[in-house]
């Protein structure tokens, strides 16, 4: 064998090395991070105690209840704009207990998905038929809840009138977190729906505005920086308080006749405050501070709706005559 031609040889079977080699190192790359995403999905999920996967309400009687905040997390990580789990089974028919369809309303910046991932199996389990829109925001849209209150308003109208079409239902009882416990007022008050109204249970709603502890203002104060906000988060100026959208919503009064109100508040509340602008003043109207029912919760804004305390209080709200207490460690943003 000549020289040129062992060289030409040792050159083809260093290339093949090579070529396999990267084959190989290809494919063990894509097997790892095939395996890495399984393992993350994994962790989240176990983490979550399963709780998001979604489902209807007609499909199981015992939803996993899962009481963090990481269950919504999880749920818009895989399942981005699902229904939460229990909830948007239109086939559902209201129980002679419970007449009413309860229909989930989020609040500023949130989403069905992430929001409702424990109320939502949590009513479904008792026996409620369960509906959650989104609303305020661009369809697929992450963040919601950031468009002009009154429109909102007419997209839970539009909502509500589909949900009594679909279940027979005379009213339904709306259960909102912040901005989702305040909104409604607007479509009860200005938008023929007090007759479609039974109970309106609001969880630290933004009932009479926030000073955010005068960020707001501050922002405003500055050159452009009411421009930043209409453009960016309508919602956000209107619920400010002291605004013409809040002055002229709490007018004639915090209530209509015919309503049942509640309202479920935290004393580590950050995003309304102060506290107070939560509280609702008229007949048929109750407000209950979490830690005045159990002093080892620490739910904050964001908390309150993964808090077993408040939720337990949304489920009394909701049904009186079977009332009952409970109490539990309940942490920041986490809930518990």
């Amino acid at each position: 064998m000549s020289d040129s031609h062992r060289s030409r040889t040792s050159l083809t079977r260093t290339s093949l090395t090579r070529t396999l080699f990267a084959r190989t190192s290809r494919t063990r790359t894509s097997r790892l991070r095939a395996k890495l995403r399984r393992t993350v999905v994994a962790a989240v999920a176990s983490l979550c105690l399963l709780g998001a996967v979604p489902g209807t309400a007609g499909a199981a009687t015992n939803y996993p209840v899962p009481y963090s905040f990481g269950a919504g997390i999880a749920a818009q990580l895989l399942h981005p704009g699902s229904a939460p789990v229990g909830a948007n089974d239109f086939g559902c028919r209201p129980s002679t207990e419970h007449p009413y369809p309860v229909v989930l309303v989020h609040g500023t910046f949130g989403n069905m998905t992430d929001s409702w991932q424990s109320l939502s199996p949590l009513l479904a389990n008792n026996g409620y038929c369960v509906f959650a829109l989104d609303y305020g925001g661009s369809p697929g849209n992450l963040f919601q809840g950031y468009g002009d209150i009154p429109a909102s308003a007419g997209q839970l109208a539009a909502f509500v009138d589909r949900v009594l079409a679909a279940t027979g239902a005379p009213k339904v009882d709306i259960v909102g977190h912040s901005q989702g416990g305040m909104m409604p007022r607007y479509f009860i008050r200005n938008l023929g729906g007090a007759p479609k109204v039974h109970e309106l249970v609001g969880l630290a709603p933004s009932n009479h505005g926030t000073t955010l502890w005068g960020l707001l203002n501050l922002l405003q104060a500055y050159p452009g920086g009411s421009q930043f906000l209409t453009s960016s988060c309508v919602a956000c100026v209107q619920q400010t308080a002291g605004s013409d959208f809040m002055n002229a919503l709490n007018a004639d009064g915090d209530t209509v006749p015919g309503v049942h109100y509640t309202v479920i508040s935290t004393r580590y509340d950050w995003a309304v405050t102060p506290l107070e602008s939560t509280f609702l003043h008229g007949p048929d109207t109750t407000n209950i501070i979490v830690q005045d029912k159990c002093r080892s919760d620490f739910a904050d804004h964001l908390a309150l709706i993964y808090d077993q305390v408040a939720l337990r209080e949304v489920l009394n709200a909701l049904d009186p005559a079977h009332a009952k207490r409970t109490c539990a460690v309940v942490l920041p943003v986490l809930g518990g």
